[in-house]
């Protein structure tokens, strides 16, 4: 797995498109108190599920690679 650049602000921005995205498809209400792992988890599944994004083999599932492919994903989101 390749580091991408700006990963953290890519992070940052996926974190805010999959906050916008649940909550727009009414699925979601995340609060003030919800932690940054919680909401990358939640907003991985729910893209996962929705067929948006390919889903991560289950033997290499690990926090790091999940923000790595939301990063991903927010940077070929516009």
């Amino acid at each position: 797995m390749k580091k991408l650049k700006n990963e953290k602000e890519l992070l940052k921005k996926a974190i805010a498109d999959g906050i916008r995205y649940g909550e727009a498809r009414g699925v979601v209400e995340f609060e003030a108190t919800d932690s940054a792992n919680e909401k990358i988890l939640y907003i991985y599944r729910l893209l996962v599920h929705d067929k948006v994004i390919q889903p991560i083999p289950e033997d290499q599932v690990s926090l790091k690679s999940i923000s790595h492919k939301l990063a991903i994903w927010a940077s070929k989101n516009k």
